[in-house]
């Protein structure tokens, strides 16, 4: 519902509420008044009767006195009865019967009368009924009622007080009703205000509940759809700039890469020479440097084949599939880095079992990949350890597993160690997970992470086997 809506039905409830109090107060204070005025009818009319009873009996006994002690209740304060000379033959104050009064000053009928009766204080005011006694053609006197008609002004009093307390409910329920509106609309405007100064401060991770279908929930609404707009644009932004970045740290490297090769050429074509002319020469170290010149030689063709791939990497990769035995491939990767391992004094613990089955592979590119995970478990181990070589069959696919011993990786960076150029070490560009993982989905495998920090790290590397021709 709108705020508008809202605020029209709250002002048509109080108008309605009070027209409803007012018109319940003023039928009851009718009714409490029209009650009144005929129990003082009656009473007068009693009075009158007696009085004409009295006026026209021959008993010397008055009842008036005795009548008044009752109809003092209803506001009867003196009864007289007059003669047509004018004088009180009965009264209800004994005190005033015998006295004169003038016919011509008393005015028939009801009225008011300005100096207070007998006994009643000044706050009272009397009125004076006066009423002819006739009978048949003959006026015997008159009958003169004096009376306070206090309770009826009591009734228009309480009526009053009624009405005004009845009107300051209802204006304290509007009030109240005001104030909790003001609070339930100005504290989310004061939180919309508070939430648009931290976005201008840089912090896009408000987020405003939206509590409501009016105006504020339709504020609230178009905020977070703002603010989500200024996080997609901001991601956008940050993309582009990484992409840039990216871009022009590659555009560095492939020059870089490009320059390499041609020492690297040159090396391998320099240990060809070596072990053309002078391995003959050397006599009973022939063996032992022949085999250290094959190791320079693999190396140099291991740097040059990293060297393509870097220039490649964002041209698609040509694989070159044959069954490829894991023990195999292990023995011709792991005497490549048996000196490094030893100098860390670290242990390599194979466990592969003997029947599993030859893995369907580029051999060249997944030795690459052995490499650069063994690697970065010494790395990883700087004070020794063991790296565990595992390898099972499951569900028709190869699970190969890569377990260190050493620092483990933080949460933050588990999902960053595969983007081109992220790297925690001080040496390496960051390329080499990231063509790792690259080169074990062209081969349609997967490759998942476990890490804990202190306790080391698994890469475990899912393989599919072999389509079978049909």
């Amino acid at each position: 519902m709108k705020l508008n809506a809202k605020l029209i039905i709250i002002m048509i409830s109080l108008l309605v509420l009070a027209m409803l109090t007012l018109f319940i107060l003023n039928q009851s204070a009718q009714t409490a008044l029209v009650n009144e005025i005929q129990d003082s009818s009656q009473e007068i009319s009693k009075a009158v009767q007696m009085s004409i009873e009295d006026l026209t009996s021959s008993a010397e006994t008055s009842r008036l006195t005795d009548y008044l002690a009752k109809a003092r209740e209803k506001g009867i304060n003196e009864i007289n009865i007059i003669n047509t000379e004018g004088e009180i033959i009965d009264s209800s104050d004994p005190d005033k019967i015998g006295k004169k009064r003038e016919l011509k000053k008393l005015e028939k009928g009801i009225h008011a009368v300005q100096r207070p009766l007998g006994g009643a204080v000044l706050s009272q005011k009397p009125y004076e009924v006066v009423v002819p006694v006739i009978v048949g053609d003959e006026q015997l006197g008159y009958v003169q009622i004096n009376m306070l008609l206090d309770n009826i002004r009591d009734i228009q009093r309480a009526n009053f007080i009624r009405r005004l307390f009845a009107t300051g409910m209802v204006f304290t329920v509007g009030s109240a009703l005001i104030i909790f509106l003001a609070r339930r609309y100005t504290t989310p405007i004061q939180n919309l205000v508070e939430d648009f100064k931290r976005i201008s401060a840089g912090d896009l991770s408000v987020t405003i509940p939206v509590e409501s279908n009016d105006e504020i929930g339709e504020m609230a609404e178009g905020f977070n759809n703002m603010v989500e707009k200024l996080r997609e644009r901001e991601a956008l932004e940050k993309r582009l700039y990484e992409a840039e970045h990216l871009s022009r740290v590659g555009q560095l490297a492939s020059g870089i890469a490009h320059e390499i090769r041609n020492p690297l050429n040159y090396i391998s074509l320099a240990i060809d020479h070596l072990k053309t002319e002078m391995l003959p020469r050397c006599g009973d170290r022939c063996e032992e440097l022949e085999d250290l010149a094959e190791k320079i030689k693999e190396e140099v063709r291991r740097a040059n084949y990293m060297v393509v791939n870097f220039m490649n990497y964002g041209r698609p990769l040509k694989l070159r599939r044959t069954d490829v035995v894991y023990r195999e491939l292990l023995a011709k990767v792991l005497p490549v880095l048996q000196d490094r391992l030893t100098e860390q004094h670290i242990v390599i613990d194979q466990q592969i079992p003997p029947d599993l089955p030859p893995l369907w592979i580029d051999g060249e590119l997944f030795r690459n990949c052995i490499l650069n995970f063994v690697t970065n478990a010494a790395q990883a181990m700087p004070d020794g350890g063991t790296i565990t070589l595992g390898a099972l069959l499951e569900g028709g696919q190869a699970k190969l597993t890569f377990s260190d011993q050493g620092s483990g990786i933080s949460p933050d960076d588990i999902g960053k160690i595969f983007q081109p150029y992220f790297t925690t070490k001080d040496v390496g560009v960051g390329l080499g997970l990231a063509i790792t993982e690259r080169i074990i989905k062209e081969h349609g495998g997967e490759i998942e992470v476990e890490s804990t920090l202190g306790s080391g790290t698994t890469i475990t590397v899912s393989l599919p086997p072999q389509p079978t021709e049909t």
